[in-house]
């Protein structure tokens, strides 16, 4: 008897899964573009914000109609922002490594659906300096649902456990309650760190939209990967910030600055506080979302070098 097998060649795969990541950012730039504003992500369809013609279908495949098109409008000829094809670029190739990374698995269902979430709210902070509480919540809410269905990548829950308990508890109770922890954990660092910030400064420096997007990042990281991702955040929003404002410092801010440091009478740290504070916002919420992609594809790695560094000294 002849039996016929179908195995689908792993360049296919990898071609659909990109392919597939390509049609989900077409539709995280509606999410980006309509939930700030309160507008359903649903109707009415894609229309150019310029001169409001509808966008048709055989003007919105992914990335190619904007290639197609030149970056323009086929109505009005206006141009057409570039963040759309980079969003679709960037959920594409982030679905991919999520593939290649945890296989064909509920795990991978997970953090493809929380790499979705960071890059809408890397877009929606960078564009408007807002983290929308209809993402946040969500992505919670997802994360918390995850967790009973996929392996436990936090081994907090099971220490804390084993202290009250004299047999381990079952996998899907220690997933649970890691992402219980991690949401508290990521939450309330936050919070601290923006309620010490307002009672020594008088004002905020922290939006409580930052505190919501840990407590939707924990409930997916667990409390190990959720430190990780702040101190990877910080990281890269501390090394951007400077090149940034060193930036507009030489080529624009020199005397400007320099005159209201020295009506003001601050010094080196002082005028770079204000250049920091006053004059360039840091959208804090986009470098948690990259540190957060970022952690969820090599969290493991990266955490395996710090404990084997660890072990060595």
């Amino acid at each position: 008897m002849w039996q016929i097998r179908v195995v689908a060649s792993p360049t296919l795969t990898d071609l659909f899964v990109f392919v597939f990541g390509l049609i989900i950012g077409s539709f995280l730039n509606v999410c980006i573009i309509r939930i700030p504003s309160h507008q359903s992500i649903v109707t009415p369809p894609s229309a150019c914000p310029k001169c409001g013609a509808r966008i048709r279908p055989y003007d919105n495949i992914p990335t190619v109609s904007y290639l197609l098109l030149g970056g323009k409008c086929r109505a009005c000829k206006s141009g057409i922002s570039p963040m759309y094809p980079l969003v679709e670029l960037l959920t594409g190739l982030t679905f991919l490594a999520c593939y290649r990374t945890f296989g064909l698995s509920v795990e991978t269902g997970k953090w493809i659906v929380f790499s979705a979430l960071m890059i809408v709210l890397v877009f929606t902070d960078l564009r408007e300096r807002t983290l929308p509480d209809a993402v946040t919540y969500t992505g919670f809410a997802a994360g918390m649902a995850f967790s009973p269905f996929t392996k436990t990548a936090d081994g907090t829950a099971r220490l804390l456990t084993s202290i009250t308990f004299r047999s381990p508890l079952p996998a899907p109770v220690l997933s649970f309650t890691d992402a219980i922890l991690g949401a508290a954990v990521g939450s309330g660092v936050l919070w601290l760190i923006a309620e010490a910030y307002f009672r020594l400064m008088g004002r905020e420096g922290m939006g409580q939209g930052d505190v919501k997007m840990m407590l939707m990042a924990g409930a997916f990281l667990g409390v190990e990967r959720t430190l990780l991702m702040l101190f990877v955040g910080s990281l890269i929003g501390s090394v951007i910030g400077i090149c940034v404002i060193g930036f507009l410092y030489i080529v624009g801010w020199k005397k400007t600055v320099a005159m209201r440091a020295h009506r003001m009478g601050l010094g080196t740290v002082g005028t770079l506080r204000w250049v920091l504070v006053r004059r360039h916002q840091l959208p804090f919420g986009t470098y948690l979302g990259i540190a957060g992609v970022v952690v969820c594809l090599f969290g493991t790695p990266i955490l395996n070098w710090y404990q084997s560094v660890l072990m060595a000294g």
